[in-house]
């Protein structure tokens, strides 16, 4: 497809559950017209994990960029620092109209905290869901760190509000893998 002026959407995947959930999205933004990258960070890029972003490589519709953020054994904080300093000097290079972030993962809340700080355009998508672990508590500050949230389900929604975030930002779109299956 040839593209001429467009905007430009930066999605950020650390893991292949994530880009399950995003690259539905991304194929039908990049359908539409927009430009669409992949900040491909996290699990994608250990071997341990499978090497998942050549995974995301497959998609050649996507620009993908690649990040290292953490050695096998590095604590949460030291993961966290690194992203920021790397999505930090990524996004300062492109200036993304839209950055989409997932879920509840240290890499996620690191774009979060960067875009936030940056006053860049941001959407969460399935904020407002529970898990009872250290992962909800991530998962809700991206809720609050992100501009717009795409949200699994009405439940979901309601706890977004709850965080204090405005209901006209705030859309129920269901799980966006459930397409694929």
């Amino acid at each position: 497809m040839k593209q001429a002026s467009f905007k430009k959407l930066l999605f950020v995947t650390g893991t292949r559950a994530d880009f399950g959930k995003l690259q539905p999205l991304a194929s039908e933004a990049y359908k539409n017209g927009f430009a669409v990258t992949f900040f491909v960070t996290g699990m994608h890029m250990i071997e341990k994990y499978g090497l998942t972003k050549n995974e995301v490589r497959t998609f050649k519709e996507f620009q993908t960029i690649e990040f290292l953020n953490q050695r096998d054994g590095d604590p949460q904080d030291v993961i966290l620092s690194k992203t920021i300093l790397g999505f930090s000097d990524y996004i300062n290079e492109i200036n993304p109209d839209l950055v989409v972030i997932h879920g509840d993962r240290i890499e996620a809340l690191a774009c979060s905290i960067v875009c936030a700080t940056n006053y860049i355009l941001s959407t969460h998508i399935e904020g407002g869901e529970v898990s009872g672990t250290i992962d909800e508590l991530f998962r809700h500050c991206n809720s609050k760190l992100c501009c717009m949230h795409m949200v699994s389900s009405e439940k979901a929604k309601k706890r977004v509000i709850q965080l204090g975030e405005l209901e006209k930002n705030i859309f129920v779109i269901g799980s966006p893998e459930l397409d694929i299956h």
